[in-house]
Parts: C-alpha cells; structure tokens; sequence
C-alpha cells in the first residue's frame, strides 16, 4: 500500500488535539513545580499558584492551535512532496479472526 495523500484538515485537527492533551501534562507538570515553591510560604506561593492556573487554561490552548498549524502545513507539504515522489509505502497484513 502506498500513502499517496493525507487529508490535510484531518490531519491538523489530529495534531491539535494530541497538542492539546500534550500541554495539559506539561501544565501539570507545571503545576506540580508550582506547588513545591509555593509551599515555600511568601509571594512566591501565591504568583505560584496563580502562574499554575494560568498554566493550565493557556498551555492546551497554545499547544493545541501550534499544533493545529503545524498540522495543516506538515499535510500539505506531505502531499506536496508525495506528488513528486510517490508517498511511502507501508505494508500491511490482515489480521485472522
């Protein structure tokens, strides 16, 4: 089998939501580094805090509109180049049941 097109809208929808979920780790893990300095006591717990909220409503919604983008560029190059090139080749075996 030969790949010889991807749907590039497909494709960015695709990438933004694996981005998304992406950023909402790293928000957590933002968060997480967050609440050590915060349990330091001072204005430090408290921009902490509120840094780590932030983190988590922004970091999805960045990641997932990079991703968005960098999806629908990568598709069309995809097809771009498969247009001069031919696709990639997979193989592919069918499963018995």
């Amino acid at each position: 089998m030969v790949i010889k097109r991807v749907a590039v809208l497909k494709l960015a929808v695709f990438q933004m939501v694996m981005m998304a979920i992406f950023g909402v780790l790293i928000a957590l893990l933002f968060m997480g580094f967050g609440a050590m300095i915060g349990s330091f006591g001072g204005k430090a717990s408290a921009i902490a805090g509120v840094a780590g909220i932030a983190a988590l409503i922004i970091f999805p919604i960045m990641y997932g509109v990079i991703g968005f983008i960098a999806g629908a560029i990568g598709g069309a190059l995809y097809n771009l180049v498969a247009s001069m090139v031919g696709g990639i080749e997979i193989e592919v075996d069918q499963a018995t049941t």
